[in-house]
């Protein structure tokens, strides 16, 4: 399932108005029904009554403007998509957005809606922000019946769609911003339809270009530059990094041009691809059709104009031909595949395949690895597969998130530019001085941003700093090793976060451990030092901060992990010395009942050998002589 989910939901159609536009029907891709993205990006018209939108350049001439710094989450070949965390409201609550830059809306599912499915975490609540506001019916939108809320709806090509009304409201990025919270236009669904109603993540944070994206809303208050950057973990790992706002760039950092005025998407000023340093037979123009050359971080694989892809696949192939092709995981599909060796790891796939470079019209050309165009067989070990595809009819040469596999990717919007840097993505976060200062943990929020469905918990993050009672924590944590594996290292693996959190081993419980396909996920419980006692809240948004922050530091043999979700609990029945405590009793119980029943074995089978020697009582052994017979 987790292919079939809508992973970025590249096809969204941009729409650079607020009214409502309808999306195209399309014929269904080559691989609609298993890969989630497959339809290039493309425009519909919006309705003739709606104001349309031109895309303007934005030129800030501010420096030191403060950026966002946050971490993406989940893996792209597995979920089909990355996600990042982002707070709404007063309390604030947490959600987990597909990061999507051919997206112009951010949204998430609303308490009211009808139609959406079960997501990562609870749904928004307007009626729970002091900070909620409706988006007032006017000339520049689309109205509900009732002619009182603006409403948008968005419709996609693998035939999901979204729709609901505009809020806005304070919009939180995390302990590592620099940005504190902003009041931003979003969209709170009320029905969802197809792959967005199935997918685990709650919604899409709209990177795009247009004024409902999160990125032209904090550039049009100043708040930061005209710019943002993504860097996407590679093969095997996930994670990764988001900026929005600018910082300072890598001085080898390789540029090409992007034309806002030719497209709503990103574009490069693609002219070639050479493989393993020969350039493949083509012209310049076929990568100029349609919308030319997309960058988009919704979309998993790559596709190319059909003679773009025929070339592509003919000098792959013909660099690894001694490796035996293979059927691809799915028989209704034709993919393109070789079974490499017995082992599955993919560090050494750079000696067996090609090198691929992407050439611009400056003549600098991006280097890509053999992780940026192959995907793992999910059916055979050590074999791989071409995440490359044709792009049928449409003429637009779409990159999507595969090809940016370890990556850093600048999106600077003020200069018309696109920028790439090769970089271990997983560990950007810890390394790279975005605010100029040296890299380090940030200092825990003051508050804890909540993503408990239980209204009357969500006072722990409440901003007028009423405390609840806190008599645990549950932490659900994904981690990216096997159950299989974990399970005999568990202890092990508690120590670390016993230590990490600097509280002592009885602290911390294991509550549950399920197995997610290559990963496992692990019930975490803290429980306070003594079991009359209670966490304090700064004590308690330390301990989540701490994991959701990643500055609990793992050693290598347990993976990466990520924080899914967390809730604080009030004393109750069922604590862990309650818990204990009831255990001992169930224990002296079942002693006893066993020794009882011991007893009880015993004395049956002395009664039983009794009754197999019976005694007569003297009276009964009486009986009437026999009268003597003559001889």
């Amino acid at each position: 399932m987790a292919l079939v989910s809508i992973g970025a939901t590249v096809s969204l159609l941009i729409y650079l108005s607020l009214p409502i536009a309808s999306g195209e029907n399309m014929s269904p891709p080559k691989d609609g029904s298993r890969r989630p993205m497959l339809f290039p990006l493309f425009l519909s018209q919006p309705n003739s009554s709606s104001r349309s939108v031109s895309i303007h350049h934005r030129k800030l001439h501010k420096s030191l403007l403060p950026n966002s710094r946050m971490r993406l989450y989940d893996d792209l070949l597995l979920n089909g998509y990355y996600t990042t965390r982002l707070w709404i409201g007063t309390p604030p609550q947490m959600f987990a957005l597909i990061v999507d830059s051919g997206s112009t809306v951010t949204y998430v599912p609303c308490s009211d809606c009808e139609q959406c499915g079960k997501h990562q975490d609870p749904k928004f609540q307007p009626e729970m922000s002091t900070t909620y506001q409706p988006v007032k019916c006017n000339l520049d939108c689309n109205c509900d019946d009732d002619k009182e809320q603006c409403v948008y709806e968005r419709e996609y090509a693998e035939h999901s769609s979204s729709k609901g009304v505009l809020g806005e409201d304070l919009i939180s990025f995390g302990n590592e911003s620099q940005l504190t919270p902003h009041r931003a236009v979003f969209g709170c669904e009320t029905v969802e339809t197809g792959d967005l109603y199935s997918q685990r993540a709650d919604g899409i944070i709209g990177l795009g270009q247009g004024d409902l994206s999160l990125v032209d809303q904090l550039v049009d208050k100043g708040l930061i530059s005209n710019s943002f950057a993504l860097c996407y973990g590679g093969m095997d790992i996930g994670g990764g990094s988001m900026v929005l706002g600018g910082f300072p760039y890598p001085s080898d950092m390789i540029f090409t041009d992007s034309d806002p005025d030719r497209s709503p998407y990103y574009n490069i000023d693609l002219t070639g691809i050479r493989v393993a340093g020969k350039h493949l037979s083509l012209s310049s123009g076929v990568f100029d059709g349609e919308h030319g050359a997309v960058l988009d971080s919704g979309t998993t694989y790559a596709y190319l104009p059909d003679a773009a892809f025929a070339a592509f696949e003919e000098a792959v192939m013909r660099e690894a031909s001694p490796l035996k092709q293979i059927d691809g995981p799915d028989p209704n599909f034709k993919d393109t595949c070789f079974h490499v060796a017995p082992s599955n790891d993919a560090s050494g796939l750079s000696k067996i395949f090609p090198s691929v470079e992407m050439v611009f019209k400056s003549g600098q050309s991006w280097l890509l690895s053999p992780e940026n165009y192959l995907f793992r067989h999910s059916k055979v070990h050590g074999a791989y597969c071409l995440g490359v595809f044709p792009n049928g009819k449409d003429h637009t040469t779409l990159l999507g998130g595969i090809v940016v596999h370890n990556t850093l990717v600048v999106y600077d919007r003020e200069n018309s530019k696109v920028g790439f840097w090769r970089t271990n993505c997983s560990e950007l976060s810890d390394r790279l001085p975005i605010d100029g200062a040296p890299p380090g943990p940030p200092p825990p929020p003051a508050k804890l941003p909540s993503n408990d469905s239980n209204p009357s918990l969500n006072t722990s993050s409440n901003l007028s700093g009423e405390k609840i009672r806190i008599g645990q924590i549950n932490l659900d944590i994904q981690l990216t090793v096997n159950s299989s594996y974990l399970k005999p290292r568990i202890e092990e693996l508690f120590n670390v976060f016993s230590k990490e959190l600097d509280i002592k081993p009885t602290q911390v419980y294991l509550s549950n451990l399920t197995s997610n396909g290559n990963n496992s996920l692990i019930r975490v419980v803290v429980f306070p030092l003594e079991s009359s006692s209670l966490f304090s809240n700064v004590t308690a948004t330390s301990i989540v901060s701490r994991f959701s922050n990643h500055h609990i530091k793992l050693p290598d043999i347990f993976g990466d992990y990520q924080l899914v979700t967390y809730k604080l609990e009030p004393p109750r029945e069922g604590t862990r010395w309650q818990m204990n405590n009831t255990i001992v009793v169930i224990a002296v119980v079942m002693v006893s009942v066993v020794v009882g029943l011991l007893a009880y074995g015993v004395w049956l089978m002395w009664k039983r050998k009794q009754r197999s020697n019976p005694y007569t009582p003297v009276d009964e052994a009486i009986v009437g002589e026999q009268e003597l017979q003559p001889l």
